[in-house]
Parts: structure tokens; C-alpha cells; sequence
């Protein structure tokens, strides 16, 4: 409404009667009192942090005493408060033992809801979820990454120093010495590196919290939290020193003795057959580089360079396949809960003329009405939907089946757990008390008989709590006694139906065509509505998809997890550019003897492409798997965390692309230590032969 602080807003007073006018909403009808109103303040309710879009769909007005009674003068009547705000003296009490009090004190034929400050809560730790999660998965991965190559990185420096290491036994230096002097090394490497990713964790700090927290959060500075940074960096460092340390013996002198005499080379299957296959002599070479270490001192970590290579495949099409499982969530409500086209949402109730109307739609395939409210089940206070057995359309099953007769109930995950119950139980669901009667249903055995994924439907949160993704429940209304539903029957027939109808089209619908339908069906009932005088005013509309606060606030957020992405695959492709480096630089002595035997820089160059390549081959190979394999199983758990359809997707283009780069960029990486190579002083290399 481009309404700032300071800035005026303009508003009008109706009274009851224009209210229910035909004509209300049309400039026929002038309001009784124009107010002008100037922003003093901007305030959010606790259950206004993070949204859904059903609470996205109402807003509040602070108002003060002066213009409520000038409202008093344009339809006088008696003021009363329309919600009260409790702070209790101690959080040792029961809330449901407070709420029957207040029920106690509630005038018969008067309707109340509850919101507790723990209901608003819920939905904040529901709200970042999906992103804490993501966040999770990609510091696992980024973990994983970190102690392999850094075990690869130590193992390689370690036995970069084994003729050193040989010559100081030999002038009698003690085993315990020389494992002290590569450790020493080592970890003063870990310690270094470590303190350096710590500092860089704080100076990042200021750019947390992400998503719609952030604008409600007391302090967004330099932040360092002990019980993460703090000792999840002796972690680091004691994990990265235990790998030091069984290194450094596994790589003394003394343990060399005690080793089989070194087998005759062998060259290996691979590089037999490059050689049988007409490859050129720098094609020859390099896969002899990739495949074989050597002996001694120009000895290379083949298997380093391969790992590297395969983690960093695997890791980026792992994050690619949960980010497209990400992606599938939002763009796929049935995914959570929103199992069907679009919905009828009345002001009142959906009269019998509009369901006949969607009956006789052609475009129309099924339908059901539902009816929402909150219940206590075991004592909790749940949102349910009330929807008749084995209903047409209902929300997406997780497990076991839908409602089939009047003694069973579906509950969300979350709310399953809350109960501490399981498919097979039984739960006692009540709503009210026996002085509300007949609206009352007294306490009522209901067995599980399935979980399933909520929609985001009902009321607002400020007014009360309503179904979302793992939280509620799918109640018959045969569990209605017969007095009740006879109090709730009306006369006239408008106003007798559900308070929702979800609306599923045939397949070969659009969702154009299939909206242009419903709305015709919603604009011949509102002609309904205004023809009956006890139910002008009301209205009814169509509903496209109402998302959960989770598919709400993840979508704020951005692209922060593919940027999170982009950090590991670029972390991923520097580590694997370090290992090539120093694969190359372990083989300088090979490359001067070829030098020296006739190769030109074109074929040491060349030679380096096929080793990168031949890397490269083999990531692809095992790294594509893995990470499909990976991505998949870290998506399935993530979404039964966040209570989805677990439906795991592989974006096959994108993993084609990744196969495709990863032959370009490993080559790219080995241009620089290949033209270096190609450059190598045969002297300087070969003086000491």
C-alpha cells in the first residue's frame, strides 16, 4: 500500500446494514465516516515474525480509544474486546488446565479460540528449517571434503620428506624424534589453517541470520559462538592431529624395515592397454601418469589426485540433486499438502448450489468439502479438518491410508510425534465442554490409521491455529454426536455447507481454463448470497495454492543455498587444482628424462591434458553415481524432516553439464602446472644423476 511511518492513511466506517448491501464495495455506497489516520508506529505480532500465506491474507490496525468511539458514534452498540492477551505468574502450570478456566468464564452461545505464545513458536522453528537443514547437509559435505583432503594433503607432505626422514635414521636419529619433527609440522599446518577459517567463520558472522528472522533479530554484528567455532574447532584440529599422527607413524623409517622387499614394477593393466591402442606417446605418458605412482623419491599419490577428483564430482551433483529436490518442493504443492487445484473459500459456508454447479463441470474431476477448527487430542490443542470417510480429494498420504469409517483419524508427522503415538494407536479427540452443549463433542477414541502432509487452510494465526504440512489432523464428521450437527444446521440453505471445498481438475485442464470455470461458478453463488437477505454480505472466492511457512520462507531466502553450492564446487575444483600442481611437480624428474629423450613442450603439455583427462574420466565415472546416490538419500531425509513428500529428483541435464565440465575444468586446472611443466630446466632436474 506504499504506507510509511508518518505517512497518512485513509479509511472509511460502514455500518452493518451498507455492509450487507448489494451495492457494498461500489462507489454507490459512501462510507459514514472518512478517517484519516497518520502512521506513528509499526509493530509485528509474534505470530507476524514468519507467515504463511494464510496469514499473509489478513492485517491489523492498532486503533485508538478517540477513533473507536468515533466509530461508536456512526453504529452505536456495546464495545467489546475481541482478543485479550494473558501473561501468566509462572510457567509451571498447565495450559489446558488455564484454558478450561478461562472457558469457564466465556458467555454460552459465545465461540473462542486459544493462541499460546509456544503455538507461535512452533512456526518460526518450522519457518527455518529447511534452510538449518540445507545448511547442515552442506557443512556435512563440506566436512566430509575437509578431513579427506586434508588427510591426502598430509600424507602427501609426509612422504614429500621420506629420503629425509631416511637420512636422519641413518645418522641415528631415534624413531620417536622423527615422528616429533613431522608431527610438529603438521599440526602447526592444522592449527594455522584452522585459526584462518575461523577468523574468516566471524568476519562472515554479520550476514546471519538469513530469511525473515533476520529484520526481528537483537544483534546482527560480529558474533562468535563458542559451542560452534569454539569447540568445533578443537574438533577440527584434535581430528586433523589424530590423522597427523597415524600418518607420521605409518611413514617412519623404522616401519619401512620391517616391510616385504619392494615386488619388481609392474605397469598396470591401464597403461598396457594405452599402449596397445595407437594413442600417441604423450597420450601413452600421461595415462601412465594418472594410473601409476612410481617408487621412491619421485613416488606420486595417484589416489589422491582420483579421490580429489571423484569427491569433488560427487559433490557437486550431490548439491545439484538436492537443490533440485529443493526446487521440485516449491514448485510442486502436493508435495506439501496442497493436494488439488484450487479451493473454494467462502465468508460463511459454501451453499449447496455451488457444489452442484462443480458436479456438473465438465472440467471439474472430484471434490470434497472440509470443515477446520481446533480440537484437543490427548490433551494438545490440534488444527483439524474435518472431511467425510474416504473422501475424494484429501491431503497427500505419508503412511498407512485415509480415513474410512467414523472411529479413525490421519495426523500430521509433527503432531504424531508430539502425541508420542504411531500408526495402530488410539487418541481421544474433544472439542469444547459439556457447558457448550450441543456444540460439544465429548472425549472420543479414535484409532491411527495414517500420516499424511497438511495443507496450509483455516483461520490466521492470531485468531487460531490452523493445519500445516506435519501439524494437524483429518477427523470424519461423522464423529460429530447428532445434536451437534443439528445445532449447527440452518434453515436456509445458503448458509449450510462446508467451509472449504478443495477442487481437483481433470488432467487435460488448464489452470487458466479451470480458474476461469470456478470463478464463473463463484460469481453465479455471490449472485446467490446477495439475492437471499440472511446471507447478503457473505461471499465466496477461489483459492489458488496457499504455501506453508517453510515453502514461504525458503523462497525469501534466494539463492543462498546454490551459492553455498557454487563455494563447495569452487573449494572442491581449488583442492583438486593443488593436487594436480603437486602430482606435476612430483614428476618433474620424469618430464626432464622425457625432455631430454626428445619431447617437446607440446607433447609435455600434451601429456598433462591426458593425465587431467584420464582424472578426470575416472571422477566421473564414480563421482556421478555417488553424488546421484548421495543427493538423493540426503533429500529423502531432509524432507521427511520438514514432514514433505519425500520425492527425490535427479536433474539429469544439469549432471550431464557437470560431467561435461568436469573434463574441461580439470583439464583447465592442469594448464598452468602443464605450461610449467613444459618449461622445466632438464639441467637443474638431472644434476644430481
Amino acid at each position: 500500500m506504499k504506507i510509511h511511518l508518518g505517512g497518512v492513511v485513509r479509511f472509511g466506517l460502514y455500518t452493518n446494514a451498507q455492509f450487507q448491501s448489494p451495492d457494498f464495495g461500489t462507489p454507490k455506497v459512501v462510507p459514514r465516516l472518512l478517517v484519516h489516520e497518520r502512521i506513528v508506529g509499526i509493530a509485528a505480532f509474534n505470530t507476524q515474525v514468519v507467515q504463511d500465506d494464510v496469514d499473509r491474507s489478513y492485517g491489523f490496525l492498532f486503533l485508538t480509544p478517540a477513533l473507536l468511539r468515533d466509530a461508536f458514534h456512526v453504529m452505536p452498540g456495546r464495545a467489546t474486546a475481541a482478543a485479550y492477551g494473558i501473561r501468566l505468574k509462572s510457567d509451571n502450570v498447565s495450559i489446558v488446565a488455564i484454558e478450561h478456566a478461562l472457558v469457564a468464564l466465556v458467555p454460552r452461545g459465545y465461540t473462542y479460540q486459544f493462541h499460546v505464545t509456544s503455538h507461535a513458536v512452533a512456526p518460526i522453528q518450522l519457518a527455518i528449517k529447511p534452510e538449518s537443514l540445507a545448511l547442515e547437509g552442506f557443512g556435512a559435505i563440506a566436512a566430509l571434503v575437509c578431513l579427506v583432503l586434508a588427510a591426502q594433503a598430509l600424507s602427501r607432505a609426509l612422504r614429500s620428506r621420506d629420503e629425509d626422514y631416511r637420512v636422519l635414521r641413518a645418522l641415528g636419529a631415534r624413531p620417536i624424534e622423527i615422528v616429533g619433527e613431522g608431527l610438529v609440522a603438521a599440526i602447526a599446518s592444522i592449527v594455522t589453517g584452522t585459526l584462518l577459517a575461523l577468523l574468516v567463520a566471524v568476519l562472515l558472522s554479520p550476514l546471519s541470520p538469513i530469511g525473515p528472522v533476520r529484520s526481528v533479530y537483537p544483534d546482527r554484528g560480529f558474533a562468535f559462538d563458542p559451542a560452534v567455532l569454539g569447540f568445533g574447532s578443537l574438533a577440527l584440529i584434535g581430528g586433523l592431529a589424530v590423522l597427523a599422527l597415524i600418518q607420521t607413524l605409518r611413514n617412519t623409517p623404522h616401519r619401512h624395515h620391517r616391510r616385504l622387499p619392494l615386488m619388481p614394477f609392474r605397469p598396470s593393466r591401464v597403461a598396457r592397454a594405452a599402449q596397445t591402442t595407437g594413442l600417441s606417446i604423450a597420450g601413452v605418458m600421461g595415462v601412465h601418469f594418472a594410473v601409476e605412482r612410481g617408487r621412491g623419491r619421485t613416488a606420486v599419490p595417484v589416489r589422491s589426485v582420483m579421490m580429489g577428483t571423484i569427491l569433488a564430482v560427487a559433490m557437486v551433483v550431490t548439491t545439484l540433486t538436492f537443490a533440485s529436490g529443493l526446487s521440485n518442493l516449491v514448485s510442486h504443492p502436493p508435495l506439501y499438502g496442497w493436494n488439488w487445484n484450487y479451493a473454494l473459500n467462502p465468508s460463511n459456508n459454501v451453499p449447496p448450489s455451488a457444489t452442484v454447479l462443480l458436479s456438473k463441470d465438465p472440467r471439474v474431476k472430484n471434490w470434497s468439502g472440509a470443515n477446520y477448527t481446533d480440537a484437543e487430542i490427548d490433551g494438545q490443542l490440534v488444527p483439524i479438518l474435518l472431511m467425510s470417510a474416504r473422501p475424494k480429494v484429501s491431503p497427500p498420504i505419508l503412511a498407512g491410508h485415509t480415513i474410512e469409517t467414523n472411529r479413525q483419524i490421519v495426523l500430521g508427522s509433527a503432531t504424531l510425534a508430539l502425541l508420542h503415538k504411531k500408526i495402530g494407536d488410539t487418541v481421544s479427540l474433544q472439542y469444547g465442554t459439556i457447558a457448550d452443549a450441543p456444540a460439544y463433542i465429548p472425549a472420543t477414541k479414535l484409532e491411527v490409521v495414517g500420516v499424511a502432509t497438511f495443507p496450509a487452510v483455516g483461520y490466521a494465526s492470531f485468531v487460531s491455529e490452523h493445519t500445516s504440512m506435519g501439524t494437524g489432523a483429518l477427523v470424519p464428521n461423522g464423529v460429530q454426536p447428532p445434536a451437534f450437527r443439528q445445532a449447527m444446521y440452518s434453515s436456509d440453505p445458503n448458509l449450510n455447507g462446508p467451509e472449504l471445498v478443495f477442487v481437483r481438475l481433470r488432467p487435460h485442464v488448464s489452470a487458466g481454463a479451470g480458474l476461469a470455470d470456478l470463478r464463473r461458478i463463484a460469481t453465479a453463488t455471490n449472485k446467490i448470497f446477495n439475492a437471499d437477505p440472511r446471507t447478503r454480505g457473505n461471499g465466496l472466492s477461489v483459492l489458488s495454492v496457499q504455501r506453508p511457512v517453510q515453502i514461504v520462507n525458503y523462497r525469501s531466502i534466494g539463492s543462498t543455498p546454490l551459492l553455498l553450492a557454487l563455494g563447495l564446487a569452487v573449494g572442491a575444483i581449488g583442492a583438486l587444482g593443488l593436487t594436480l600442481a603437486s602430482s606435476v611437480r612430483k614428476r618433474r624428474r620424469d618430464l626432464a628424462v622425457l625432455k631430454t629423450l626428445g619431447f617437446i613442450r607440446r607433447q609435455i603439455t600434451a601429456a598433462i591434458a591426458w593425465q587431467s583427462t584420464v582424472d578426470a574420466v575416472v571422477g566421473i565415472l564414480f563421482g556421478v553415481p555417488l553424488g546421484v546416490v548421495a543427493g538423493r538419500q540426503l533429500w529423502t531425509l531432509f524432507a521427511r524432516t520438514i514432514n514433505a513428500v519425500p520425492d527425490p529428483t535427479v536433474p539429469v541435464l544439469a549432471v550431464t553439464l557437470v560431467a561435461g565440465g568436469a573434463l574441461l575444468l580439470t583439464n583447465v586446472v592442469a594448464a598452468l602446472p602443464g605450461r610449467s611443466a613444459a618449461r622445466i630446466p632438464i639441467g637443474l632436474v638431472l644434476r644430481a644423476e
